[in-house]
């Protein structure tokens, strides 16, 4: 009789989750992104650029503060911002360069907000699913004129957690690609500090043209 009903329950536990829409799946997501917003997001962003190849960033986000860890041509950099003033640091020549923060908040890399409204001005499609994840195709709509929206978008949301796995999409010839996300993010991580970097060269560039 228990195992009779043990069987009954793990049935319908699959029959609820195959149940749950698409629109219900992403919303969830997005809950799930917006309850541990606040600790911080973890990601790694990928762009592949045509002719110059592929540039792998790590990205710590806490509020308007974000550092971000990548190699480009063999050196390795680390970048602070604050919205307001951008840290750039060269371990290879133990310099910092300071300029204005001229990105603005919609370029921000690694913001864990393009994945909210993810499927505002898109058609959204359930095309694998395995025991750990959905992946879905979101498509451009004819009536979506915004020319900044790219016309297909990739989302991998896991089943454990509803956290965002993977999203992979193309822009201007570009492809990005956003994965690894965690949280967790303490803000003297994110907070750009000169007494961490002993004897380094300080270039103040603020004011310049960039």
């Amino acid at each position: 009789m228990k195992k009779t009903l043990l069987t009954l329950a793990v049935a319908l536990l699959g029959m609820t989750a195959l149940a749950q829409t698409t629109e219900e799946i992403i919303s969830r997501m997005e809950a799930a992104l917006d309850a541990h917003e606040s600790e911080g997001v973890i990601m790694t962003v990928s762009t592949k650029i045509p002719v110059l190849g592929t540039v792998t960033m790590k990205t710590y986000t806490l509020g308007d503060k974000m550092r971000s860890e990548s190699t480009l041509m063999g050196v390795d950099v680390i970048t602070f911002t604050d919205g307001v003033t951008e840290w750039t640091y060269t371990p290879k020549n133990n310099k910092v360069k300071i300029t204005d923060d001229k990105s603005g908040d919609s370029s921000e890399e690694g913001d864990v907000e393009m994945f909210s409204g993810i499927t505002d001005g898109y058609d959204v499609n359930l095309t694998k699913e395995t025991d750990d994840a959905w992946y879905f195709t979101c498509k451009k709509q004819k009536t979506n004129k915004n020319k900044d929206d790219p016309k297909t978008v990739e989302l991998v949301i896991a089943k454990e957690t509803y956290y965002p796995m993977l999203l992979k999409t193309k822009m201007s010839g570009v492809t990005l690609i956003l994965r690894d996300i965690a949280f967790g993010v303490k803000e003297e991580f994110v907070t750009f500090d000169i007494n961490n970097y002993p004897g380094a060269v300080v270039e103040d560039a603020r004011g310049e043209k960039k």
